[in-house]
């Protein structure tokens, strides 16, 4: 029987089988004795005399025991750790504890892991199973001399801040507080501590809100911080200047006293650092800024158009510091590189970003100090100046009044237009871009008669250029079709129809290019579907020709299909697929019933297409999108392909694992049941079964159950009385959603499921009793009416409704109002919160004019009533 160490050694053979053999073996005694298998793990950690790859490996594996990502099976560990005796969960946590001392670094960085590990288990536990862990780490802190114990210290005390719930560290902040900033001293001499005690602040800076509310303490917290910006150490300078980042985003509102007297001075020497990790956090300092004040700025709209002050006030930090930070900025965009990859952040993309936020922040007053940049660089001989210039245009046509801009943009549209014929790769990707803004923000500038050949062909051409210059490309037709056309009813010609076929032979050109390089494919494929979305009538020939096409290209990747090897072919092969079914989705919903002479092809073609995916392809995903375009075409005729799609349809709702894919597969049952109404009745049965099997799956993701509640009222609205069978059921399910409400304590996501299940629940309400009444059996509701009125009442008080569920609630008020008699509804509106909902309705101009009319009704209804 080999070793823990030996097996974990072998984990990294290169031999295959013995790296399965000993995963195999490592796995068999997690389950079969777990504390043992834990402790031996330890044990290894502390290992002084163990190589070092075998502790770390040791460490990770004990860490991966108590962790996880999924929630599921975190919970699982939790209760698994916690049922371990108290002396071994005792010997494991003050063996970690010692391991923070070794002189191996990995080792303790790994211990440190572990430690925070256990902690994120046990602080948050029943009267607090590890009680002393803060002190015990601030005496390794502030106790020793030993560095090495110090930092792994000071690392632990970070990940333990990242990984637990402020409210839980809260407590204990004055702690965490003395040890970290005792680190971070300038007096501290080991840079690398000092380091490990500034990352270890920023961790903390979430739960110390009591001590940054005590002034003392908070000048002292910046003091230290903004020492650490002028550390000889560059990586202490890099995570002072990140730290100094979040506390302008979680304490805006004390910051005026340190801007003054510190924080700008520091952030402009910092943005000039000639260590460019040091310039990229402090351009980060004044995004930041910039996106708070633009909160600050729509928080105050938002107050003013209700006639409230705002609970919060902007201090104006980047209007006031335009003049300083403006010219760096300009600056540090001539700093590109030459061979530069798009995924590397660097300085000049940072200050490209500032500059767009700082637009938005200060609006017109940017513009008069920027547009003599432009104009002297933008014929500059040096490609960096000329796309620094061009740059620097782009950025500032969001935030300024347009009227101010317009000018400037007629002017520069021929020159932009020109300079898509660069010399250099950089100035025309990011012409193209500027191209695209210009198009998304100011299409008033743009005059088709004037403009929109050059443009287009400038765009079409930039098509046949480098990967990233195709994306750009892409995006700026894209924002032209999205402003020149209409996704809704088509209008006979637009600005687009002559350049449209032209277009589209580009774009198909461009996608078939062997690689995806910058997305370039993916951007192409997208903007096929989105000027089809926005194509005129007489464009309509073309999108049909299109049609066979895309259908041909999707019969090649089936049949191809079989013959790739290999993971990354595999998904490239699928994101093909994918891209060429949403273009047939766009293509269906265009063309809306001319699809009809194509629609055996299209379905003949996808459920080839189910066929060949596997059971986890992305694929499945975009071809039910496509199916569910295909339903609403063709209407009550889709059943001729109901029995061939219906196996499809039911693997993937109860492919619970799978919840994107569920999601789309709920909303096709609506999709089906609406288009065949009463001819969908031999299938409800099974529709029905599954559906209930997902509310009660432990492993569906709860944001696909508000959907399942919502198809309910598809049901019943396409088979009317015939739902007569499924009602009691679906009620009681309706009633137990009912009971789900938010705690005081709620985060956002769970407020938001809440409120989306109330919309399911309504939309379920809403289907089931315009359904019964068209089959004329609505007084089978009746029993149902108390556990309907009081789901409205509840609702109807909770501070966090949306418009969207006022909106629900009247329209069921008023569609129980049409379904009954005068007589029997007449109490209904005796009831409080149904005045007030009818209340809001009529006076809320934001509700839809539909919502307001059928508040009309339903005060008619009360008229009746009361007579």
């Amino acid at each position: 029987m080999l070793s823990i160490g030996e097996l974990l050694a072998n984990t990294l053979s290169d031999d295959q089988k013995t790296r399965e053999d000993a995963q195999r073996q490592l796995e068999q005694a997690e389950t079969n004795n777990y504390p043992m298998y834990a402790a031996m793990l330890c044990q290894e950690l502390a290992n002084e005399q163990s190589q070092q790859f075998i502790r770390s490996a040791a460490g990770i594996a004990l860490k991966n025991t108590l962790t996880s990502s999924e929630a599921s099976r975190r919970n699982e560990m939790v209760q698994r750790w916690l049922l371990v005796d108290e002396a071994t969960r005792q010997q494991i946590k003050q063996t970690v504890l010692s391991t923070l001392a070794s002189p191996d670094t990995r080792a303790a960085t790994t211990a440190a892991q572990v430690v925070s590990a256990i902690g994120a288990i046990e602080l948050p536990a029943d009267n607090n199973q590890w009680p002393d862990l803060m002190k015990n780490l601030l005496e390794n802190v502030t106790s020793t001399d030993n560095s090495h114990l110090k930092i792994a210290t000071l690392t632990a005390i970070g990940y333990i801040c990242e990984s637990i719930d402020p409210i839980i560290l809260a407590p204990q902040s004055g702690a965490i507080l003395t040890a970290v900033v005792s680190g971070a001293k300038k007096e501290e001499p080991n840079q690398e501590v000092r380091k490990a005690a500034v990352d270890a602040l920023y961790n903390s800076l979430e739960f110390i809100r009591d001590n940054f509310e005590r002034e003392g303490e908070r000048n002292y917290i910046m003091q230290i911080v903004c020492e650490a910006t002028q550390s000889s150490d560059v990586n202490v300078q890099v995570a002072a200047f990140e730290c100094l980042v979040r506390i302008m985003q979680i304490y805006y509102d004390k910051m005026r006293f340190y801007m003054e007297k510190a924080l700008f001075g520091l952030t402009v020497l910092g943005m000039k650092n000639e260590d460019e990790r040091v310039a990229l956090q402090a351009v980060e300092f004044w995004s930041t800024v910039c996106d708070e004040e633009i909160e600050l700025a729509n928080e105050a709209l938002e107050a003013s158009e209700v006639g409230e002050a705002p609970e919060r006030l902007s201090h104006n930090f980047a209007k006031a510091a335009l003049p300083e930070i403006l010219p760096v900025l300009l600056w540090l965009l001539t700093k590109q590189e030459e061979d530069a990859d798009e995924d590397d952040w660097n300085v000049s993309m940072a200050a490209g970003t500032c500059l767009s936020l700082l637009a938005q922040c200060v609006e017109d007053a940017i513009v008069a100090p920027v547009i003599p940049f432009v104009e002297s660089h933008i014929r500059n001989a040096d490609w960096r100046y000329r796309e620094a210039a061009i740059m620097a245009f782009g950025s500032i046509l969001e935030g300024p009044d347009h009227r101010l801009l317009a000018n400037l943009v007629n002017q520069a549209l021929p020159v932009l237009i020109d300079m898509m014929k660069d010399s250099s790769a950089q100035v025309k990707d990011t012409t193209a871009w500027t191209l695209g803004r210009v198009s998304d923000l100011l299409i008033e500038c743009i005059k088709p008669d004037d403009h929109l050949q050059s443009l287009v062909s400038a765009l079409v051409l930039g098509l046949r250029d480098s990967p990233r210059i195709v994306s750009n490309c892409c995006w700026a037709l894209m924002s032209l079709s999205d402003q020149f056309g209409s996704r809704e009813t088509p209008s006979p010609t637009y600005a687009l129809s002559p350049y449209f076929e032209g277009i589209i032979s580009a774009l198909m050109e461009t996608t078939e290019r062997s690689t995806n390089e910058s997305n370039s494919r993916t951007s192409a494929y997208e903007c096929i579907s989105t000027l089809v979305q926005g194509a005129a009538l007489d464009c309509f020939p073309t999108i049909q020709k299109l049609t066979v096409t895309i259908l041909d290209r999707l019969d090649v990747t089936i049949q191809a299909t079989n013959q790739i090897v290999g993971g990354d072919e595999r998904l490239a092969h699928s994101e093909l697929q994918s891209n060429l079914c949403s273009v047939l989705t766009s293509i269906i919903r265009k063309l809306k019933k001319e699809v009809i002479p194509f629609a055996d092809r299209i379905m003949t073609t996808l459920l080839s297409l189910f066929t060949s995916a596997t059971k986890h392809s992305t694929t499945l995903e975009d071809g039910f999108l496509a199916v569910g375009a295909i339903t609403t075409a063709v209407e009550a005729d889709f059943v001729r392909y109901l029995d061939a799609f219906a196996p499809f349809l039911y693997a993937a709702l109860t492919n619970h694992e799978e919840y994107a894919l569920c999601s789309i597969a709920v909303g096709l049952i609506g999709d089906i049941c609406r288009a065949l109404q009463e001819a969908s009745l031999p299938y409800c049965d099974t529709f029905m079964n599954m559906l209930l099997q997902m509310l009660q799956s432990p492993i569906l993701n709860r944001n696909t159950k508000p959907a399942v509640l919502s198809c309910f009222g598809d049901i019943a609205l396409a088979i009317g009385g015939k739902f007569e069978v499924y009602l009691e059921v679906v009620m009681m399910v309706l009633a137990q959603a009912s009971t789900m409400r938010t705690a005081k304590d709620a985060n956002y996501d769970m407020i938001d499921y809440v409120m989306a299940l109330r919309e399911g629940i309504l939309e379920a309400y809403v289907g089931i009793v315009q359904g019964l009444k068209s089959g004329e059996k609505a007084e089978l509701l009746l029993r149902y009416i108390e556990q309907i009125f009081n789901f409205l009442g509840m609702t109807w008080n909770d501070p966090d409704r949306s418009e969207i569920i006022v909106r629900s609630m009247i329209g069921l008020i008023g569609d129980l109002a049409e379904a009954f008699q005068a007589g029997q509804i007449k109490q209904w509106f005796a009831i409080e919160f149904v005045a007030a909902a009818l209340k809001e309705g009529r006076t809320n101009r934001n509700l839809p004019n539909g919502t307001r009319e059928v508040t009309r009704w339903a005060k008619e209804m009360v008229k009746r009533a009361s007579q």
